[in-house]
């Protein structure tokens, strides 16, 4: 398959090469024009399967290490590469175009720092890498830049030297089978099964992880809690062995964390871009955890609220297709119940799993209603990033009181984001004047003025998580030392796996308030 662009006058060769072969001007009035053609070496055959390693990367680093076990026990060699830092920037923009957002230049980058260490470090020639290995990603089309991202990697990947490398983007919204029956990976039904696996699990562990860390009496317990239980996963899936099982060791590992639930601490909702919401890295300033070292608890976007959206979108274009396409109604109709289907059975594994690992509580996003408490702002046929999803968070974190602050972040420039979602925000904290609502976007650097504005809205969090903790205390009649007795005295509520029922956006406020009730 070939990418066209809209360049007449250039040639199938990219590149400082193009300008020697570029078409005369003075091509004959009646001759088409000539688009430029991106040459899209994307062959990966069987035939190769055993001797070629796929490269992916750009998700947390436990969904990565997951899906590696898991794909490699399908029988493909899968490497996934680390989370990208500044030196990955620099290579990005070293060998990138200009004006390109963030995540281009980190993942593009982060590939390049790998491939040159094959080069440079371990002595493999340009041609063995190019035959052995390919990079995967996702790629879509939709009103912002990642429909070119492709291009964007293998121009890159031409000017660092590796002409030829394989970048093979697998489109979210095509489904099974679209890759071709001789390319070495198949998208299957199994295939997807698996995935959906690693990425409940990888939701479910990481959630853990930003659940506890802030409360753990040790610090640095519930990392190394947390490596045990990325061993235990990988494992499993490696071997081909129970998930559940491994979930279930994985909560007797985090119940051994100590943990003191009465720390009043604000929660922070990360929500935005989908790629700067995700990384853990220099990519957005390694949001989470200094998020985490000014006292706050994280509420960290999950994957699977991202794959509930994308079967939101396709049954109601499925809906539309049947107003427009009568006749053809019996069969979008089978594929409404497919995806209804789908959506059911992957809501009952997560649900299972969160069970088996201990978190508690938690309530996937209802699709329905983020649409129709967002409708009003943002108009739910606007698809692109994360659609009305980010206008739908904020609403429901102050209806619902589920963080004292919330924190949109997003590449410079990006349009869905920045451009209509945050336009959007400012009428929607004007209704909702409750909402703490801060947007960041990132370019890489600049860490000291993104740090210094998120201190400024922690404030203002801090002294409203305080004020529901004093409040709580006041209700229950408790005073802190109290409530620190009663605590001591039950074990269960002293418990890493515990998490108290939700009340406020505030763990210690709602830790108080089962005090009371018990």
């Amino acid at each position: 398959m070939s990418r066209e662009l809209i360049n007449p006058g250039a040639t199938a060769e990219a590149g400082p090469r193009s300008l020697a072969h570029e078409e005369p001007r003075s091509r004959k009035p009646d001759a088409p024009p000539r688009q430029w053609r991106d040459r899209n070496p994307r062959e990966f055959t069987s035939a190769e399967r055993q001797r070629t390693t796929i490269l992916f990367g750009g998700l947390t680093r436990i969904h990565d290490m997951l899906i590696e076990s898991a794909v490699t026990a399908l029988g493909y060699s899968a490497k996934a590469l680390p989370s990208p830092d500044n030196q990955s920037l620099q290579y990005g923009k070293e060998f990138g175009n200009r004006g390109q957002c963030n995540p281009t230049y980190f993942t593009v980058g982060n590939l390049l720092r790998y491939l040159i260490r094959l080069r440079d470090e371990e002595g493999m020639t340009v041609d063995d890498i190019v035959s052995n290995y390919v990079f995967m990603t996702m790629g879509t089309c939709g009103p912002c830049r990642f429909g070119t991202y492709v291009t964007e990697y293998r121009k890159a990947l031409r000017d660092a030297g590796f002409e030829g490398f394989r970048v093979v983007d697998i489109k979210q919204e095509r489904g099974v089978g679209q890759l071709g029956r001789d390319f070495a990976v198949r998208i299957d039904a199994r295939l997807c099964l698996v995935a959906a696996k690693c990425v409940i699990a990888g939701d479910l562990l990481n959630m853990m992880g930003y659940r506890i860390r802030p409360y753990e009496v040790v610090p640095g317990t519930t990392d190394s809690a947390m490596e045990r239980c990325l061993a235990l996963l990988c494992a499993a899936l490696r071997g081909r062995r129970s998930v559940l099982r491994a979930l279930n060791r994985c909560r007797r590992e985090l119940a051994r964390v100590e943990v003191d639930w009465l720390r009043p601490k604000p929660k922070v909702l990360i929500i935005g871009e989908f790629w700067a919401m995700t990384t853990e890295g220099d990519g957005n300033y390694r949001l989470q955890r200094f998020l985490e070292q000014e006292g706050a608890e994280v509420e960290i976007p999950i994957l699977s609220n991202w794959i509930l959206y994308n079967i939101w979108c396709a049954e109601q274009d499925t809906h539309t297709l049947i107003e427009a396409r009568p006749q053809a109604s019996a069969s979008l109709r089978r594929l409404l119940l497919y995806l209804w289907l789908g959506r059911a059975a992957f809501q009952r594994c997560f649900y299972a799993f969160a069970r088996t690992i201990g978190l508690r509580g938690y309530r996937l996003a209802d699709m329905a209603e983020m649409a129709r408490i967002s409708h009003r702002y943002y108009p739910t046929q606007l698809r692109g990033g994360e659609g009305h999803l980010e206008v739908g968070e904020v609403i429901d974190s102050v209806r619902e009181d589920r963080a004292n602050l919330v924190i949109s972040v997003k590449p410079f420039g990006c349009m869905p984001s920045s451009g209509v979602s945050d336009g959007i925000q400012s009428l929607v904290t004007s209704r909702f004047p409750a909402a703490n609502f801060l947007p960041v976007e990132t370019t890489g650097d600049g860490a000291v003025n993104v740090y210094s504005r998120i201190q400024m809205a922690l404030f203002k969090a801090r002294a409203k998580a305080e004020r529901d903790y004093r409040a709580a205390l006041d209700a229950a009649g408790l005073s802190a030392e109290d409530a620190a007795t009663r605590i001591t005295a039950r074990p269960r509520l002293r418990s890493a796996v515990f998490y108290p029922a939700h009340l406020t956006a505030v763990t210690a406020a709602n830790c108080v308030h089962e005090l009371a009730l018990r």
